[in-house]
């Protein structure tokens, strides 16, 4: 398996151990902090993250590479592993930036660059950080993960998101074959998670074409979540795409058939997500967590099949409260000739209302002060409560008061005291869960 931790031996901190190989690594998004603070409070057993000029979602907030030490440092005190992806493309110019930036990462202790440009890897191999060659090389054979095992020395392959159930069994049995017992050192990657370009491994110029900005830097403007309408070459007729957006597929969600995934022989679950925010991040990773977990400590005990189902259901109910455009099985179980989404915003059956921003928490109490600013709530809501320290606490207000005086509710303008288990921070934004329709949802 991948040696993680290599490039960290200047940090003098130790390495974190492997994975065990019977259980998949749960990789999550960090798009910014209060998302990897969500990410490990979730139990992610490794984020990854980009930097800014050189990031697959560039309009995130990212991280600058000063920062790369205090997030290494975050996520080894929590036993998570921190990755970098590098998996832009690098143009000439740019090439001096990335190796410094990559001295940074080796130095910080980042445990591995997600990358494919030839340029990158040549340097971040010299460096001592283990390389994952990212989906965008769409590598889908055991012959091409086996010639670069033996050129560069790469040990994990993100498959390319066009592959089956059925092309990773292939792999997975094949690999043996070709490399012997150095097949046990192969990790394969997969997205379990998350949102599917139309474009192939998400190798799209649509956004470039129609508006100068690359999909490929990270800076996609999503012209294929919009609807459109076929015109005849005289513009005399016109016919709308009906109710479906053709070049908009719905979600990846492999939970329905997380055990198949599992038993193809994955060493890693990446979930999508880098661009979303951190309730999603928190509740996704959540979810597999509990869903990996359960079927590695109890696939082999009576029972277990409509346990597992029973949870999965549940599951699957959490799913749909955060962000998705429809959630579908992408090419796992063959093409998707029907995934596309029917409307271009979320489907979640929930959303989040903003209400205001969090003065001070009182620890001895176990009360926050929240200074309500837009929305308000009341007695039984859910709210939200987000912050780069904090990441994403949820909670049920079961008392509010002005004063010392229960209230049943809390207006704009107001500043009101509200219990809390977990500690929150001044200035962490405070907001309030709602069904699609508007109403609140009690637990």
């Amino acid at each position: 398996m991948v040696s993680h931790g290599t490039g960290g031996t200047s940090t003098g901190e130790t390495s974190l151990p492997m994975m065990p190989r019977n259980k998949p690594e749960i990789m999550a998004p960090a798009g910014n902090w209060t998302s990897l603070h969500a990410a490990i409070q979730a139990g992610a057993d490794a984020i990854y993250f980009g930097l800014r000029g050189f990031n697959m979602r560039d309009n995130s907030n990212n991280f600058k590479g000063p920062e790369m030490a205090r997030l290494a440092r975050t996520c080894r005190q929590a036993g998570v592993r921190a990755y970098l992806a590098l998996n832009t493309i690098i143009y000439e110019n740019e090439i001096s930036r990335v190796q410094r930036l990559l001295d940074v990462a080796a130095s910080a202790g980042i445990d591995a660059v997600i990358c494919w440009d030839m340029a990158v890897i040549e340097a971040a191999t010299a460096r001592g950080l283990p390389v994952f060659l990212s989906t965008q090389m769409s590598c889908a054979n055991s012959a091409s993960l086996a010639a670069f095992y033996r050129t560069f020395g790469i040990r994990r392959f993100v498959l390319a998101r066009e592959c089956s159930l059925a092309h990773i069994r292939a792999i997975r049995r094949k690999l043996p074959r070709l490399l012997g017992a150095d097949a046990a050192h192969i990790e394969l990657e997969v997205f379990a998670h998350g949102a599917m370009c139309v474009s192939i491994s998400g190798r799209c110029f649509l956004s470039e074409s129609t508006a100068g900005k690359s999909a490929n830097r990270g800076q996609c403007t999503q012209p294929c979540r919009r609807a459109y309408q076929i015109s005849g070459s005289d513009d005399a007729t016109a016919f709308r795409m009906g109710d479906q957006y053709l070049l908009s597929p719905q979600d990846l969600c492999t939970l329905p058939f997380i055990e198949q995934l599992l038993g193809a022989g994955v060493n890693s679950l990446k979930l999508e997500g880098r661009g979303r925010a951190p309730e999603y991040v928190g509740t996704v990773t959540s979810v597999y967590r509990r869903a990996v977990d359960f079927h590695c400590a109890k696939h082999r005990r009576p029972g277990f099949q409509h346990q597992f189902q029973q949870l999965k259901d549940s599951l699957m109910r959490e799913l749909d409260g955060v962000y998705h455009r429809g959630l579908a099985s992408g090419f796992y179980m063959g093409r998707p000739l029907d995934q596309w989404s029917g409307a271009p915003n979320s489907q979640a059956a929930a959303k989040k209302l903003h209400i205001g921003e969090v003065v001070k928490f009182y620890r001895k109490a176990g009360a926050a002060e929240i200074r309500v600013c837009d929305t308000g709530f009341a007695l039984g809501d859910e709210l939200l409560i987000q912050g780069p320290t904090t990441g994403v606490v949820r909670v049920r207000v079961t008392s509010i008061q002005i004063e010392h005086q229960p209230q049943p509710n809390a207006r704009r303008g107001q500043a009101v005291a509200v219990q809390l288990d977990s500690p929150v921070r001044r200035g962490d934004r405070v907001y309030r869960v709602v069904s699609r329709e508007g109403e609140s949802i009690k637990f």
